[in-house]
Formats: structure tokens, C-alpha cells, sequence
């Protein structure tokens, strides 16, 4: 009888994951065969370059060397997200989720399917990453599925030591770094980073059923749920998102000693997206801290000032002895 249902849950499991995979573009799933790894890199750089605009424009300012393992990383995390939030249906991202799991604990035992894998593989030999990192980010995913609210800013926080931190800190792995300082101070930036697109897109992850402005802080300046369903922006939100922005911005000045800790190459980069995450919150202040309405963006005479202060600090790192 037990054998029976156990064999049950398995079937369950395999139609849930069958399911979710035709959700997902096609090329997420495992290929017939298993890829080169030249091949498997050209995968990721693809997914990279066609998915998240300024991660394509980062890596202008990476040593060529160090591209490859950006790219693998990235579309490591760019899959796993996408395997927890474009799915719609919380029981099929966990079969996903877990499927992915079993495949980053195979890559780290030397057996690989995915291109994914194939590529990481490379990367985390070449740069000795621990599995920890790519591991906790699904912790984030799955929890994305269960939990909704947080009561706390410390609950978000435990939030974000899965679902942003990590990434810091695959980049620090990555460039050679292992130095326990910064990745508290990487953890500042990250930290900062992901509260500023919560900011940004109260209403948009409204609609997704999810709330990532702490519960006791909306109560403490009287903001209520209904409001943000209703988009109905009142004082009290915006006293509610300028204490957000405010304690969002002293995580980015906490953070930004990092830069001074690293070589001039990587600084650039870590540069370019900590000020885009403070181009964030300085687009909510401008439009009020009435994110209700629309999302506020950065403009694009902001993102090309960006580009060129990190050009021109790209030739002055490539310049200095």
C-alpha cells in the first residue's frame, strides 16, 4: 500500500513537472544531448545578451577573461527565477525548482545535462566556487511560493540573504575573492539593490500576490492593503515609502566601501549597478514616492550618464599602473 502511493507521488510529480515545462521556452529544457562546452557557452552568452540589457552593457567593462563565467552565472539565475516566477502555479515552480536542484547538486558531483551546467561546471572549477550561493538562490525561489508577506523589515531581510545576496557574492567568487569583509559589504549593496526594485514595483508584485513592504511598517504609518490593490496614493503611503527609500539608501552608503576593496576593473562594474539601484530610488522620490500609480523608471539621459561615468572610469582603471 505505501509502495502504491509513494509510486502515486512520483507520477504526480513527474505530470506536475511535464506540465510546467511547457510553460517555459523550449530551450530551457534538457537538451537531447549533452552540449560541448564551447557550445554550452555560446547558450549562455546568448541568454544573457537577449534577456537583461544591462547585464549585456556590464560586461563591456569585464576583463574578456572573466565574461564566460559571468554568463554562465547569470543564466543560472536567470533560469532559476524564471522557474519560480513565469510558471503561475505554485506546485509545478517547486517540481521545477526541485528538478533544478537535483541538477546543480549532479554538476557538483562532475555529471552535467544541461548547457547550464555544462558551462557553470567550467566556472565554478576555474574560479572554486562553493555550491552554497547557487543553492541558497533556490531556497529564495521556493519561498517565493509559500510565503507572501513578511511582518518585519529583519523577515525581508532573511528574504534577501537568499535571493540577492548571493549573487554578490558569486561575483566576488568569481573575480577571486574570498575575503569574509567583503562579502558584508557586497551584502549591504545587494540587500539595497533588491529593496530598491521591491520599491519600484509595489503594484506589479501586488498583482502577483505578493507584498514586500513589511507589514509592521505599513501599520505603523497607516497604509493598508486595500490601497495598493486600489492604487489609491495617500500621505501616508508616501511617508511610508520615504522611510523605505531613506533606510534603502543608507544600505547603499554602507555598501559602497566595497568599491574602494576590489580591483579598479570589477569596481567599475559593481560601481555601475549599485548607482543604477540609487538611480531607482532617486526616480521614486521624483515622482512623489507615488509608485501606486506608475513604475518609475530610469531615464534614458540617466542611463546614458551612467554608461559613460563607467566608460570613463573603465580607461582611467585600464590607464593607471
Amino acid at each position: 500500500m505505501m509502495a502504491s502511493g509513494l509510486q502515486q507521488t512520483d507520477r504526480n510529480s513527474e505530470q506536475a513537472l511535464e506540465a510546467a515545462w511547457k510553460k517555459l521556452p523550449a530551450e530551457y529544457r534538457l537538451p537531447e544531448h549533452v552540449p560541448t562546452l564551447a557550445e554550452a557557452q555560446a547558450y549562455c552568452r546568448k541568454l544573457a545578451e537577449s534577456h537583461y540589457e544591462n547585464f549585456h552593457v556590464a560586461t563591456w567593462f569585464l576583463p574578456k577573461r572573466l565574461r564566460p563565467h559571468f554568463q554562465s552565472i547569470y543564466a543560472y539565475c536567470r533560469i532559476s527565477d524564471d522557474l519560480g516566477d513565469e510558471v503561475g502555479d505554485a506546485q509545478q515552480s517547486l517540481a521545477l525548482l526541485d528538478f533544478w536542484n537535483g541538477e546543480l547538486d549532479a554538476c557538483y558531483r562532475g555529471v552535467t545535462r544541461h548547457p547550464v551546467f555544462v558551462a557553470l561546471a567550467e566556472t565554478v572549477r576555474a574560479c572554486n566556487i562553493p555550491k552554497g550561493p547557487f543553492a541558497d538562490l533556490l531556497v529564495a525561489f521556493r519561498q517565493d511560493q509559500t510565503v507572501t508577506r513578511y511582518r518585519t523589515m529583519q523577515d525581508v531581510f532573511g528574504y534577501c540573504r537568499n535571493s540577492a545576496n548571493p549573487v554578490g557574492r558569486l561575483v566576488l567568487y568569481a573575480c577571486g575573492h574570498r575575503e569574509p569583509e567583503l562579502f558584508r559589504l557586497s551584502d549591504f549593496t545587494c540587500t539595497a539593490l533588491q529593496l530598491a526594485n521591491f520599491w519600484q514595483d509595489v503594484h506589479e508584485d501586488y498583482l502577483r500576490d505578493r507584498i514586500y513592504l513589511p507589514l509592521a511598517d505599513m501599520e505603523r504609518f497607516g497604509v493598508r492593503e486595500e490601497q495598493i490593490r486600489d492604487r489609491c496614493f495617500t500621505p501616508e503611503f508616501r511617508r511610508l515609502m520615504e522611510h523605505e527609500v531613506a533606510y534603502t539608501q543608507e544600505l547603499f552608503a554602507s555598501g559602497m566601501a566595497l568599491l574602494g576593496r576590489v580591483d579598479k576593473e570589477l569596481a567599475v562594474d559593481l560601481a555601475l549597478f549599485s548607482r543604477g539601484g540609487q538611480e531607482i530610488l532617486r526616480a521614486i522620490a521624483k515622482q512623489d514616492y507615488d509608485v501606486l500609480r506608475s513604475r518609475p523608471v530610469i531615464s534614458k539621459p540617466r542611463k546614458a550618464a551612467l554608461l559613460l561615468r563607467a566608460f570613463a572610469a573603465r580607461l582611467t582603471a585600464r590607464q593607471a599602473p
